[in-house]
């Protein structure tokens, strides 16, 4: 089956800065692919090399089979972008917006009004088609980013952090959202998905997002760090890498305990965990460690409350390769 996405050695320098550095990444029809980073990782400049926003200095990209630098129109016609940043009119209503960039891309009255219909439903907000888009609430806004995007049928979604400062229900319904698009047709399939009321199994996501609840909802996910894609892999196979190495500590004082504990052997991490601590442990060791370390620690004055393995989280898996 061929790709959706295929980005092959994509490099972009600004200035001295390598914000991509050699990336190489494939999406699958119908997969959700996560790309997590800290703050200057470069994932936006990675969407944005692939929808063809900015030009690379190497590598390519092909979108649907359609080579980006030679087949640039064909290839964008198969792309919804949603950036980080709300790129509405907020002087246009909810529905001049979706025609607005309905109309830019070529589509027909009779082809964008009931199709924006339709849109509007899907994503909650046919109730809103006369609101001005500068009215709407911050969730609000992102699903009519989400609407502007689907109006011409991409097959490849490409989202920027699109739940970035949204409260949490917004955010559950925008992952439904998401997670509608590339489910299994069911036989009343809007037409928005398709040509005649067609498969949406073929639309795939590529989502930038710094948290890793959402990263764990995707398919595969793609840790990023200095513009370099440094591993990737299902949720469960990066979980994997870690297997046997948490150790999960509670006790008090925290701040007193993690200190100590990062000094005992066979501990290659502590990271605080809201009212806990987790130990990375080196591996084979955790049998040792949980030995070691209560003994170690008891002249300190500290108190442990429990000491167990806990399976790794991604976000575990981030710390410890980034």
């Amino acid at each position: 089956m061929m790709a959706h996405v295929e980005a092959r050695g994509l490099r972009k320098n600004f200035g001295h800065l390598a914000a991509v550095n050699a990336l190489s990444l494939t999406i699958a029809p119908g997969e959700i692919y996560g790309l997590v980073g800290a703050d200057g990782a470069g994932k936006t400049t990675t969407l944005r090399l692939i929808c063809g926003a900015l030009k690379p200095d190497a590598g390519e990209v092909s979108v649907c089979g359609f080579d980006l630098r030679r087949q640039t129109e064909q290839a964008r016609e198969q792309i919804g972008y949603l950036s980080q940043r709300f790129s509405m009119y907020e002087d246009l209503t909810v529905l001049e917006n979706i025609r607005f960039f309905a109309e830019v891309r070529g589509l027909r009255p009779d082809e964008w009004y009931p199709r924006s219909l339709e849109i509007l439903e899907f994503v909650g907000l046919a109730d809103f088609r006369d609101r001005f888009a500068g009215q709407l609430s911050g969730g609000m806004k992102q699903k009519l980013g989400l609407a502007s995007a689907l109006v011409t049928r991409p097959r490849v979604l490409l989202l920027d952090e699109p739940t970035t400062g949204v409260d949490p229900v917004t955010r559950q319904d925008f992952w439904q959202l998401i997670i509608h698009l590339v489910s299994t047709p069911t036989s009343d399939s809007p037409s928005i998905f398709g040509e005649n009321g067609g498969s949406r199994r073929g639309v795939s996501v590529l989502i930038s997002t710094p948290y890793m609840d959402e990263a764990a909802r995707c398919h595969r996910v793609g840790f990023m760090k200095k513009g370099q894609l440094i591993v990737e892999g299902t949720p469960g196979e990066l979980r994997a890498r870690l297997e046997g190495r948490i150790l999960e500590l509670r006790g008090s004082p925290l701040t007193e305990i993690r200190h100590h504990a990062a000094e005992v052997p066979g501990v290659e991490d502590v990271q605080a965990f809201g009212d806990r601590l987790h130990l990375r442990v080196e591996s084979g060791q955790a049998e040792a460690v949980m030995r070691r370390l209560p003994a170690q620690l008891q002249p300190m004055g500290v108190s442990i409350d429990a000491l167990r393995p806990v399976p790794a989280t991604l976000e575990d898996v981030f710390i410890a390769f980034s």
